[in-house]
């Protein structure tokens, strides 16, 4: 099958290989030359532009957009709408919200457009052991598309989630869910390498991946980060988190589910970004005023 891509970052140059390496035929296009020239080397046929690229299609196209969730998302459907037919359909493999996809997936629809939101995790190692893919949709479109994710995703990998926000919605509290497992193993490693003993956190985040029960694909990346770093000693102590998060925080509170492990691990990742902390200012001056307990001073 023939599929038109946009967006050839780290996600998506990887997601064309996978694609070309199964024998679809990719158009690709992004903003990067550099990156279309790349996978043009790998098999894809490059597009230098939205409307070259639908050019490129066959009648009934299908197009994964691959770029960052809200604005690019919004520019590129606008960009492409003009020029799709009833029966086209897109791909949403980004982490947009699913109100927002459930706004385009109506808008779209009133021109026959289909509009498929798929969830994708497997960060930059999903070229070789696949994506876990969950997408929601009219189930017809999803059905034409499924070769795609057939493709994309290791075996037992991808699953129709239901209507359209489905896909997104389940991929959002999948990284909610994420927030609170890394933040207990960042606790947990923090007390280890405090402790007396001098543990060597490398080997100890190996022996749990054989038989016990926090063995997880992020331990063997913790691993990883301990061979490279034993002691993270390069890396600051800040974290980003692009939304998600804050999603499933706010679907927890407006469906009346108490969720305060993913709710702390997001706080955890806002404290990481203060240089100092007011708050932790007003705790120590409240202790130092009522039980005079002394405060450390610049």
């Amino acid at each position: 099958m023939k599929i038109g891509f946009i967006g050839l970052g780290k996600m998506g140059g990887n997601m064309v290989q996978r694609l070309l390496r199964d024998g679809h035929e990719v158009v690709a296009y992004d903003r990067q030359e550099a990156a279309i020239q790349n996978v043009v080397d790998k098999g894809a046929e490059g597009a230098s532009s939205l409307d070259e690229l639908l050019a490129k299609l066959p009648e009934r196209k299908v197009v994964w957009i691959m770029v960052p969730a809200g604005g690019p998302v919004t520019s590129t459907i606008d960009a492409l709408k003009g020029n799709l037919s009833n029966g086209d359909i897109l791909i949403d493999g980004g982490n947009s919200n699913w109100h927002d996809t459930q706004s385009r997936s109506a808008m779209l629809a009133e021109a026959g457009i289909h509009y498929i939101d798929c969830g994708v995790s497997g960060g930059v190692w999903g070229l070789e052991n696949g994506y876990c893919l969950m997408y929601g949709g009219e189930k017809d479109a999803c059905d034409y598309a499924e070769p795609f994710f057939k493709t994309l995703a290791p075996e037992n990998g991808y699953l129709y989630c239901g209507a359209s926000g489905a896909g997104h919605f389940t991929k959002m509290v999948h990284n909610g869910i994420e927030y609170g497992m890394m933040q207990a193993y960042a606790e947990g490693f923090e007390i280890l390498e405090k402790s007396e003993f001098g543990l060597d956190l490398r080997a100890i985040s190996g022996v749990w991946q054989h038989g016990s029960v926090v063995r997880s694909w992020l331990l063997e990346l913790a691993e990883r980060a301990f061979a490279d770093d034993p002691h993270l000693s390069e890396i600051k102590d800040y974290v980003s988190d692009s939304g998600e998060g804050r999603w499933t925080v706010q679907a927890a509170i407006d469906l009346d589910v108490p969720a305060p492990i993913i709710t702390a691990s997001l706080f955890a990742r806002f404290r990481s970004r203060q240089e100092e902390s007011f708050g932790n200012k007003v705790l120590a001056a409240l202790r130092n005023q009522f039980g005079g307990h002394a405060v450390k001073r610049k």
